[in-house]
């Protein structure tokens, strides 16, 4: 299968892939990049194609890369200490505040 084929793909991952890219044109991405990171991001959450020949076939569909985001978020802040974090609330605070937001 040449690179670049997307006939192993099931029609619900290249309906996954699509809403992936849509998303990343609407945060200004190129059409051409949203295109290989949604793709990657299919893989990633799938492990390839899924239909016999594919790689990965027979594997659940999860969304790993889809739960990603809030626990890494999670992690960053619980280092912190309470004294940090209420710092950075305060000079958020008065730059919103001088601001007029």
């Amino acid at each position: 299968m040449p690179r670049g084929e997307k006939s192993k793909y099931t029609d619900k991952q290249e309906r996954k892939a699509d809403h992936i890219a849509e998303s990343y044109e609407s945060r200004g991405v190129s059409k051409k990049e949203a295109e290989a990171r949604a793709w990657a991001t299919v893989n990633k959450d799938d492990g390839g194609g899924k239909n016999p020949g594919g790689s990965g076939r027979g594997k659940s569909t999860g969304h790993p890369a889809a739960k990603k985001g809030g626990k890494k978020g999670g992690q960053a802040s619980a280092s912190r200490t309470k004294a940090d974090r209420s710092a950075a609330a305060k000079k958020g605070w008065e730059t919103r505040r001088r601001r007029g937001n």
